[in-house]
């Protein structure tokens, strides 16, 4: 049975350095705080008990003398700690801290004719030296911890922030912005050293950087190809018009409309890298644009009708979508392939093998093809949709069904139950 979650920020750098700061300092005020301790302790045990011997060593000549016995001094006090007192008649001489009237006593004894000749030395003013050495070690442990942390949380936090816009660059390249950059000022001085953060971080722009050329580079060289094909084509096509009727002329007219419906997904997709399309957009009634676009781009389409919906959009773009979308149904699926609206939601099912696995994962690639879909089409067409969806401010999702299928489901933003300028026309949605 697995245990209940912590929260979120526990995981942070933040959070891990500062249990480590904290278990470290403590652990390094106790060592310390320890070893004064038992260093101190030791010394003024020592000195009250070669006070008490000394004390007792006096007492002692005194006895064997014959002499009155110092104040202080007696044979066999009440007082005296039942363990010294048997130590002190069995003939050895000893020193114990116990407590008299209330207060840390240092006791001597020593034998003297079978009986404990014992003395005791005022140990409060050691008892209270150890007590208050002990505060200030706590004390001074307490009030380094805490100017640890805060300057342990200011420098952590400097690291984490810059960490935190290294990651913030990186989610923003992968989404497509080719144009951030972290900039870390330490990366452009070259006469400072670098630390760890900012190597990354100028590895990071540097990787930036040289993406943003290749595809520039792959875009333009794109935008040539397809511009120097169209020419040539245009006169292919007229010439292949003017060859006599016949199944060699029908062969190269079909490859040329082939060739030349690359041609022109190639110049489509350079205008959408370029990023520079501009929507014309007007309120679309989507049950009857669907339907258009079934008898213009796949008439063996069953279209299903859920609910009807007005949407602000560029016509011509939606239909360019929804059309490479059951384009690709009709050519890699099985039938039945069904479009279905559902308000600003369109979705387009077939039911063959599905979409492949990198498709659904990390979205369409042009130029590659799954080999089990026979290694025709040039992955384009589903390049193009989300293109244009991303234009549109459409959402476009590829899955699979659970009984087998690919789904597309393009999603549009905003909604009107009627028609603008209508009566019973609804607040937009979103």
């Amino acid at each position: 049975m697995r245990g209940p979650r912590l929260p979120a920020w526990t995981a942070t750098l933040t959070w891990k350095c500062a249990c480590f700061i904290v278990v470290m300092c403590c652990a390094l005020a106790a060592m310390l705080g320890a070893l004064v301790h038992v260093e101190v302790t030791r010394q003024t045990v020592h000195s009250a008990r070669e006070k008490a011997l000394d004390r007792l060593a006096e007492a002692t000549r005194a006895y064997e003398a014959g002499e009155g016995l110092p104040a202080g001094t007696g044979i066999d006090p009440a007082e005296l700690p039942a363990s010294l007192r048997a130590l002190a008649v069995s003939g050895h001489r000893g020193t114990m801290v116990a407590r008299l009237d209330g207060r840390p006593t240092m006791w001597a004894a020593a034998p003297a004719d079978g009986r404990a000749l014992a003395t005791s030395v005022d140990y409060t003013q050691s008892a209270r030296t150890i007590s208050g050495l002990d505060k200030a070690i706590i004390g001074s442990s307490v009030l380094a911890l805490g100017v640890t942390l805060i300057i342990g949380a200011f420098g952590v936090t400097r690291v984490t922030r810059r960490l935190h816009q290294t990651a913030s660059v990186a989610r923003r390249i992968s989404q497509g912005d080719l144009d951030a950059r972290v900039g870390d000022p330490r990366t452009r001085d070259l006469r400072r050293s670098l630390d760890e953060v900012a190597t990354v971080a100028g590895a990071l722009d540097t990787m930036a950087s040289t993406l943003q050329r290749k595809l520039l580079s792959e875009q333009r060289f794109t935008a040539d190809v397809a511009h120097e094909l169209r020419t040539p084509l245009t006169g292919l096509q007229a010439a292949a018009e003017l060859l006599p009727e016949g199944r060699p002329a029908e062969l190269v007219r079909d490859r040329v409309r082939t060739m030349r419906q690359l041609t022109e997904d190639l110049l489509e997709i350079s205008r959408l890298d370029a990023g520079g399309e501009q929507i014309q957009s007007d309120v679309q009634q989507l049950a009857p644009l669907a339907q258009r676009v079934v008898r213009a781009y796949a008439s063996a389409t069953e279209l299903a009708v859920r609910r009807d919906a007005f949407v602000e959009t560029d016509r011509r773009r939606l239909e360019r979508v929804l059309g490479n979308l059951l384009g690709n149904a009709h050519k890699h699926g099985r039938p039945p392939v069904v479009l279905t609206v559902d308000g600003p939601r369109l979705t387009v099912r077939d039911h063959g093998s599905g979409y492949p696995d990198y498709l659904v994962m990390d979205g369409p690639q042009r130029f590659r093809t799954e080999p089990r879909s026979g290694g025709t089409g040039h992955g384009l067409g589903l390049t193009i949709a989300r293109g244009q969806a991303q234009v549109l401010g459409a959402e476009l999702t590829f899955s699979n069904a659970p009984d087998g299928g690919a789904v597309a489901v393009l999603t549009l933003p905003g909604e009107w139950q009627q028609p603008p300028g209508s009566a019973t026309r609804l607040e937009r949605g979103t």
